[in-house]
């Protein structure tokens, strides 16, 4: 494709994409696909002979469009709702046209040193100490496994020649990690994937409020290290997965400061909510951790992916995965940053472009702004729930999440009866399919204290107030429907 070529359809995909971003809300929510639909379209080897742009263009909207769910879309209220923002958008369009490959710092000085200024401002934004150094990976999943991989390193020695079983020839010490019932499942991973097996991991009680309770993961360490076994690290969490709980940092911290323990603080989803006017003390308690990690492509408007992970002790974390063949062997000046040494990938993205984009775009007060309007939104649908007698909120609205269900026919929320709460789930099970099949809005669920919940997230930087009414009258609409049938 020649310049003027790219040039041509350059143009043609920015007014699509400048299209799309405008009006997202023209297509629905959710992909009206069967499973096999789009393989079936399209042909089983690649072309003999290229194919101009227009035909490549020409199967992307009939054929891939329809099976894309709309991620950006203002009633995208699953999972964690989030926004590839325009300025991020050409911070992607730009690092691909670059195609930096940051490994070493001089095969790209750029992205190494855009990656440190603008951690370094994030870092600040979340009121985070200097003394926290920062790296870019693709997801929390990934930084998490750094974080741990680096606690493992302090914590075993000759763990990097000699394996764990080399740390323990004699069939121990067996070392465990500590999270609460509400902790990602990528913690699990990474504790299987880094040899301790699936049994070291213990799983913390949660309180009412689905918060970590201290009390019992001091119980559970003392139960441990009177068995024999050496407790590692305790991953704590700003906003869990189902509900957006804060586990009590600070206790948590005093206790692995007391026990020499690795803290890593999983605050993915919502540890850019430090900068919001009112949440200033949301990580007090993590100045005494060793590692976070935070996810900008979740509720910072940045394409995904992007995770950053920060990390008191990097030093540890080089020493973990720093090897140097000769080929990548380079006479740079001392002082420079290897990105290769952060961790198990040699090859690195310019992500820190993109990121860079959207703080310089929005700006510290443009964030703050519209993370408040989100959280806004959460407690204005959440009173609605808590109005209406039909409606059952079932955890706390710290941030831009609400959980909650249905409750037909009046039904008591404190019955404890098996066969009613079988009904429960399977009545909003049905009601949250019959409002997401409305193509309008994309709600997900998940399970609390036993019982199917209804979860809708707010993160998305178009979504309105009227997106978040229009949700609530689908609700109270296919209720209704359900009811009457």
């Amino acid at each position: 494709m020649d310049a003027e070529a790219f040039r041509r359809e350059a143009h043609r995909l920015a007014d699509w994409i400048a299209d799309y971003l405008a009006d997202p809300s023209r297509y629905p929510v959710l992909a009206r696909v069967n499973p096999g639909d789009i393989r079936s379209q399209l042909p089983d080897d690649a072309p003999a002979r290229g194919e101009p742009f227009d035909a490549i263009l020409s199967d992307f909207e009939r054929v891939i469009l329809p099976g894309v769910t709309h991620w950006n879309h203002p009633g995208f209220f699953a999972y964690f709702a989030i926004t590839a923002s325009a300025p991020g958008i050409l911070g992607e369009f730009l690092s691909a046209a670059l195609n930096q490959q940051a490994m070493l710092w001089r095969t790209s000085p750029a992205a190494t040193e855009l990656e440190e200024v603008t951690l370094a401002w994030l870092r600040r934004l979340m009121r985070l100490p200097d003394t926290f150094d920062g790296v870019i990976y693709d997801t929390a999943s990934i930084s998490t496994l750094h974080a741990l991989a680096a606690a493992r390193e302090r914590a075993v020695p000759g763990v990097r020649f000699g394996g764990l079983a080399a740390a323990s020839p004699d069939g121990g010490p067996r070392y465990t990690i500590y999270g609460s019932d509400q902790t990602h499942s990528s913690i699990d991973k990474a504790v299987i994937l880094l040899g301790f097996g699936h049994e070291a991991l213990r799983k913390i009680p949660s309180d009412e409020r689905f918060r970590m309770r201290a009390g019992a993961l001091r119980d559970a360490i003392a139960a441990d290290r009177a068995a024999g076994r050496i407790p590692l690290a305790v991953v704590a969490t700003v906003g869990t997965t189902s509900t957006t709980s804060v586990d009590p940092l600070e206790e948590i911290a005093e206790i692995c400061a007391r026990e020499q323990i690795w803290l890593h603080v999983d605050a993915a989803y919502a540890g850019v909510a430090a900068m919001v006017p009112g949440h200033e003390r949301l990580l007090d308690g993590a100045v005494h951790a060793d590692s976070l990690v935070v996810n900008p492509h979740k509720w910072l408007f940045t394409p995904f992916d992007l995770s950053v992970l920060y990390c008191g002790h990097m030093d540890v974390l080089r020493s973990a995965f720093s090897l140097v063949p000769e080929y990548l062997a380079t006479s740079a000046a001392g002082g420079v940053r290897n990105l290769m040494d952060t961790g198990i990938q040699l090859g690195r993205r310019f992500r820190a472009l993109k990121l860079w984009m959207v703080l310089r775009h929005f700006g510290a007060e443009g964030l703050r702004e519209r993370l408040a309007e989100h959280m806004r939104l959460a407690r204005l649908f959440a009173s609605w729930i808590d109005a209406s007698s039909d409606f059952e909120r079932l955890a706390p609205v710290p941030f831009s999440v609400v959980c909650f269900r249905a409750l037909p026919h009046g039904s008591e929320p404190n019955a404890a009866d098996a066969e009613r709460e079988t009904g429960l789930d399977a009545f909003n099970e049905r009601l949250l399919e019959a409002v997401n099949g409305t193509g309008e809005v994309f709600l997900s669920h998940t399970r609390l204290n036993g019982r199917f919940a209804i979860r809708l997230a707010i993160g998305n930087l178009h979504t309105t107030e009227a997106h978040v009414a229009r949700a609530w009258h689908l609700l109270l609409e296919h209720f209704s429907r359900a009811i009457a049938d």
